[in-house]
């Protein structure tokens, strides 16, 4: 087994609700991206609860498993814990078993929903390989993500579907943004000298001499922006520092190069689109469900020193 995935959130809500969402299959997997069903199966009292879960994985894909409830326990202190070991006998997933459990510690700011999980993988060195490199982080992430997106559903009534929408339009637009200004940095500016693209800055009054040099200039601040925009996910600046750079190329366009107004694909209607997609980034940037918002190490005990 690899290093356990750990993940702590604190959700400020009712102890019951929170039970419920985790522990009630059809509750659960509204906010679990790593389950798209989840099913409890039919036991006799006393045994463990047995149940089946699956994960989509596109074109009419999907892998299955199981797992069973360990056990369950309360302290006198209001603490839960709930415990489960799983197992996968289909052969497209890469995990073969695994167990971990989930911890309900109720405090004064709210309730530390923790979880910490470990799994062994199939296909030898080569499955060792890809969950460490690739699909460990990438279910570590997916955990911490969905955390959030449940606390988001606790403490502010947000679904779990429209958390999933919001954060979908938001990636689609910032993303878009981003490549904007780094293919138009790149490919008109850098890489193609693009004829308009230096008639523009001789109309704007750069002297024939400079234009390369400013060509280039513009080019590589725009692919820069594309960069921060694309790896300061949740700033806001970037966004802001584009409606400002469109209303200025758009007034630079109508002062200096009126006859590209009319032309196809002009400069006008892209500066606008941008302009319009920043604003939607900016809208919908709060309450956005993020791994960030969640612990991944274990918290340090009391008096030790790394």
């Amino acid at each position: 087994m690899g290093i356990s995935i750990y993940v702590e959130s604190l959700v400020r809500g009712e102890m019951d609700e929170l039970w419920d969402k985790t522990q009630e299959p059809k509750l659960h997997q509204r906010w679990d991206l790593r389950f798209s069903d989840i099913e409890y199966l039919p036991r006799q009292p006393g045994e463990p609860q047995r149940f089946l879960y699956a994960t989509r994985i596109g074109a009419g894909a999907r892998i299955e498993g199981a797992g069973e409830s360990v056990g369950e326990s309360e302290a006198a202190t209001g603490q839960r814990t709930s415990a489960l070991k799983f197992w996968s006998e289909d052969r497209k997933s890469l995990i073969e078993s695994g167990s971990g459990y989930w911890k309900y510690v109720p405090g004064t700011d709210g309730i530390q929903f923790i979880t910490s999980y470990d799994y062994q993988t199939r296909f030898g060195v080569l499955g060792k390989i890809v969950d460490k490199l690739m699909f460990r982080p990438l279910l570590g992430w997916a955990t911490a993500w969905s955390f959030d997106r449940l606390r988001l559903w606790i403490e502010a009534g947000i679904l779990p579907e429209d958390s999933r929408d919001r954060a979908l339009i938001y990636t689609l637009c910032r993303g878009t943004i981003a490549f904007v200004w780094l293919y138009h940095g790149l490919v008109p500016k850098l890489i193609y000298r693009n004829p308009d693209e230096l008639r523009m800055l001789r109309e704007a009054g750069v002297p024939s001499a400079n234009l390369f040099t400013v060509t280039s200039a513009f080019g590589w601040a725009e692919v820069c922006l594309g960069l921060i925009i694309l790896i300061f996910w949740r700033s806001r600046w970037p966004l802001w520092f584009t409606l400002l750079a469109m209303v200025l190329a758009t007034a630079g366009v109508l002062v200096n190069s009126r006859e590209y107004v009319t032309a196809a694909f002009n400069p006008i209607t892209l500066n606008l689109s941008v302009s319009a997609l920043a604003v939607v980034v900016l809208w919908l940037r709060h309450n956005l469900p993020t791994a960030s918002n969640c612990l991944r190490r274990p918290r340090e005990s009391p008096g030790h020193k790394p």
